[in-house]
C-alpha cells in the first residue's frame, strides 16, 4: 500500500482504537503484507489472536508493545512469558496523557498514577502538596495510524461515536499521520463544526475497504 511505503523495520507506530473498536484494519493488513519487523507498537490494546495487532504478533513482526490492556490474546501472553516480546504496561490514563502531551508539545508531566509500584521504577518522583507524583515523558511515534468514519482529501477527519478514543490524540502525536476512512469526500463536504482532527495533522489519507468491525466480546440473551 502506497500510504505505508516508508514504514521500515524498527519503526515506532501508534495505532488508534480501543479494544477492537475503531482500529486501522487496512493499515494493519498492509503491514502484515509488507512484512516489516522489529516494530514498537503503541496501542491501548494488543488485539486478539487472529485480528488487529494479533496478526502482527502471530508473524513476530512486533518487538515491543506499549499498552494498557493486553488481555484476550493468548499469543501475546505466550511471547511475553517466553521472553520473546518486550512489554511496557502503562496505566490507561497515563498512556492517554503521554500521547496528548506529545501532540501539545509538552515534554513531560507529573501524575500520581503508579507511584509505589513497578511503574515508578527509574522515574523521577516529586512531592506536591503532600502527595507523591511520577514524572512521565510525552510519547511520540514515527507513524500514527488511525481509522476515522469520514475524511476529506485535505485530511480533515470525523470519527463516529466512541471510535475517536485514542485516535484523535495519536493523530497529533505522530511524525507522520496516516488515516484510513470509511468514506472519503471532497473538501467542503464535511461540516466544519463536526471535524475532530483538522487536516493539518494528517499527512496521508485513503478510503479503506472490507471493514469487519469486530468486537472482543458479544453478549446475547440466552
Amino acid at each position: 500500500m502506497d500510504a505505508l511505503h516508508d514504514v521500515a523495520d524498527g519503526a515506532t507506530l501508534m495505532l488508534g482504537g480501543f479494544g477492537l473498536c475503531g482500529i486501522p484494519e487496512n493499515c494493519i493488513a498492509a503491514l502484515v503484507q509488507k512484512g516489516v519487523s522489529g516494530l514498537t507498537c503503541i496501542s491501548n490494546n494488543a488485539g486478539v489472536d487472529d485480528f488487529g495487532l494479533g496478526l502482527l504478533l502471530q508473524r513476530r513482526q512486533i518487538k515491543k508493545m506499549m499498552s494498557s490492556y493486553v488481555g484476550e490474546n493468548a499469543e501475546f501472553e505466550r511471547q511475553l512469558l517466553q521472553g520473546e516480546l518486550e512489554v511496557d504496561l502503562i496505566p490507561q490514563g497515563t498512556l492517554a496523557t503521554r500521547i496528548q502531551m506529545a501532540g501539545m508539545g509538552i515534554p513531560a508531566f507529573f501524575t500520581p498514577a503508579g507511584y509505589g509500584t513497578e511503574v515508578a521504577q527509574g522515574k523521577e518522583v516529586r512531592e506536591f502538596d503532600g502527595k507523591m507524583y511520577l514524572m512521565e515523558m510525552a510519547l511520540h511515534a514515527d507513524f500514527a495510524l488511525v481509522k476515522a468514519w469520514k475524511g476529506d482529501t485535505m485530511g480533515n477527519l470525523v470519527f463516529r461515536k466512541t471510535t475517536r478514543n485514542f485516535s484523535t490524540s495519536m493523530a497529533r502525536a505522530g511524525n507522520i499521520t496516516i488515516a484510513e476512512v470509511e468514506e472519503l469526500v471532497q473538501p467542503g463536504e464535511l461540516d466544519p463544526d463536526s471535524i475532530h482532527v483538522p487536516g493539518i495533522y494528517v499527512h496521508r489519507i485513503f478510503e479503506g475497504t472490507n471493514y469487519e468491525k469486530r468486537i472482543e466480546r458479544r453478549t446475547v440473551q440466552q
